[in-house]
């Protein structure tokens, strides 16, 4: 009997052996079927985040660009060398600095448009900006062993490419950042004749309390009677949300405007430093004495009269160039005799920013000259915005500054490029993303 038995328990082991094995073979079919669904996690993973970082760099290159598309004749190398700067400050392939070495936005990936989205590299014609770039060289690890595994490495390469783009072009704002000073329009003055005032022409900031019609004065944005604040809203940052319609307030005499404003031409105190305090692309100055043409002046884009300054010449031109508030040189002094015909004349200031393709002007600067003033009517309410040019620095807090009046703030062809919400109707062109 039991030798009938020993048959059949050697039948039923070997019967249990097998099935361990295929049990060992399911196993490995389905850590190999994980695996491949975890290298696509993890890999194609990887490809959305870099995808994710490429796109936030192109949106900030195409809006930086866009904002440069003054229709000015440096228009698109200024738009250009925006987009580039702005674009290589993210971090793109898994937040590396370097974008892991694989090469970063260059001038040929910013690329412009006119009104009908035609290509265009007249600057006069560009009103959008597009910035595509391609990432190449992101790479596959799980997917590439797989294909090796599989004996099917070349549809699964070591590395891939990834590909962003965006356009962006200016449009109106329903609120800004200008400047808390403010306009009055001249009798009969109206937006459609430029409130009375001539494109280049001079405007003195007075140091009162309220203009009156033709003038300009200092007032708070936040529509508070502060001297402090005034500092405040004219610092880097300043004020934002400025509307149609807010009424401003109207501070006392100036105690420390000189330093914010001055910063802006590159001017310093003490420890302040262009780093921080960041100047525009150049800080050479106009006055009477040093730009000699009558009104309207045109130190923004014009050519100096006889009599000017041996080292005198548009905003335009100097910006290129990146000059200092001396021009090439770093002496204060010696600026403000340019500016002003007396040394003496910054004696509380002490440095300047560095002027030069290699300099601190064109390292740590960008447009703060070209700002936005409100225009507002005799109960100190906001009607519109204008487009101004700032001259000079400060000789001191309660002393008068003049702007270049540059045409209303919302038309295509402003050279103003102000921060602020898009979605108006009317105020100053914001940079806006497009597609």
């Amino acid at each position: 009997m039991f030798a009938h038995l020993l048959p059949l328990q050697a039948i039923r082991a070997g019967a249990r052996k097998r099935q361990a094995g295929a049990v060992i073979l399911m196993v490995c079919f389905m850590l190999f079927f994980l695996l491949g669904f975890v290298a696509i996690a993890f890999d194609f993973g990887r490809l959305f985040i870099v995808k994710t970082e490429l796109q936030t760099a192109m949106d900030a290159c195409a809006l930086a660009a866009a904002q440069e598309l003054d229709g000015q004749s440096t228009a698109l190398t200024r738009a250009r060398n925006a987009g580039i700067t702005a674009a290589n400050l993210n971090r793109v392939n898994l937040q590396s600095a370097n974008w892991d070495g694989k090469g970063q936005v260059v001038g040929t990936d910013i690329t412009f448009k006119d009104g009908a989205y035609a290509p265009t590299t007249a600057p006069a014609s560009a009103r959008y900006a597009q910035c595509q770039h391609t990432q190449q060289g992101v790479r596959m690890w799980l997917l590439h062993a797989m294909g090796a595994f599989t004996g099917n490495a070349a549809a699964n390469p070591t590395s891939r490419a990834v590909l962003a783009s965006a356009v962006a072009t200016r449009a109106s704002a329903q609120s800004t950042c200008p400047i808390p000073v403010a306009l009055k329009a001249r009798p009969g003055g109206s937006r459609a004749n430029n409130f009375g005032f001539q494109i280049g022409e001079w405007v003195t900031v007075f140091d009162k309390g309220g203009a009156s019609a033709g003038e300009m004065g200092w007032y708070n944005l936040d529509g508070s009677k502060s001297a402090s604040e005034t500092a405040a809203e004219l610092s880097e940052g300043g004020h934002c949300g400025t509307r149609i319609g807010d009424t401003l307030g109207t501070p006392g005499a100036q105690t420390s405007v000189d330093r914010p404003w001055n910063y802006r031409f590159g001017v310093y105190k003490n420890t302040d430093s262009p780093s921080v305090n960041h100047p525009d692309q150049t800080g050479y100055s106009y006055t009477s004495f040093n730009w000699k043409n009558a009104v309207p002046q045109n130190a923004f884009n014009g050519t100096p009269a006889a009599g000017s300054d041996a080292t005198a010449a548009n905003y335009v031109t100097k910006r290129a160039a990146y000059a200092s508030f001396d021009d090439t040189g770093t002496n204060l002094k010696d600026g403000a005799k340019i500016v002003w015909g007396d040394m003496n004349k910054l004696n509380s200031f002490q440095k300047l920013a560095t002027p030069g393709p290699s300099g601190q002007h064109r390292q740590y600067g960008y447009d703060r000259r070209l700002v936005v003033v409100p225009v507002i009517n005799d109960a100190a309410q906001v009607t519109d915005f204008v487009c101004m040019f700032m001259l000079h620095p400060l000789t001191g807090p309660n002393d008068p500054a003049q702007l270049e009046y540059r045409g209303l703030a919302g038309i295509p062809n402003s050279p103003c490029a102000p921060s602020g919400l898009p979605g108006g109707t009317a105020g100053p062109l914001v940079p806006v993303l497009v597609r």
